[in-house]
């Protein structure tokens, strides 16, 4: 069984590459249209990901985000989410590295177990990084103006961030 699992992504690929030739496809030189293609495409989003990552970093430097949560932490106890995270909620549309490392600082702080953890794991798995999606997937299609595409992501991540808040309650409760 390990080896099958082992060979599942050398078979898919020698399957596509077999598939292309009964097809008539030349198969090396459509994977080196298809290696230029992605090189162009990253030579396009680059910019606007190098400056979404410094905005991040700024922010978790200069404090602004322990400043938000202390200043959100009475609103989001009455919606059931920890003020605690926060930082989290904030930096997740935005970068998910640094989504990453607040939620490790939220487990290594409160436990795994404790519901705070439990509540930054499932808000981790549940939402996406809206900005750095929009940025990759739009820039890719030269798309310039994302319109609701923005806002309705954002009002998605809420969702997801007030569903995990419930769906930990629910499940393990609150201690």
């Amino acid at each position: 069984m390990d080896l099958l699992f082992t060979m599942v992504v050398p078979l898919t690929i020698g399957g596509v590459a077999l598939y292309g030739v009964f097809r008539g496809i030349d198969v090396y030189d459509a994977l080196l249209r298809g290696a230029g293609e992605g090189l162009e495409v990253l030579f396009r989003i680059v910019p606007a990901l190098v400056a979404l990552m410094t905005a991040v970093y700024m922010l978790r430097a200069s404090g602004a985000l322990e400043l938000a949560a202390r200043a959100l932490a009475p609103l989001l106890d009455r919606s059931g989410i920890p003020g605690e995270v926060l930082p989290l909620m904030l930096v997740r549309p935005i970068s998910g590295s640094a989504a990453l490392g607040v939620g490790a600082e939220l487990i290594g702080a409160y436990g795994p177990d404790s519901y705070l953890g439990r509540v930054a794991a499932v808000m981790l798995g549940s939402t996406e990084t809206t900005f750095y999606t929009i940025a990759v997937y739009f820039g890719a299609v030269g798309v310039s103006r994302t319109r609701y595409a923005i806002p309705a992501a954002l009002c998605a991540d809420l969702t997801g961030f007030l569903a995990a808040a419930w769906a930990v309650r629910l499940c393990f409760g609150t201690s």
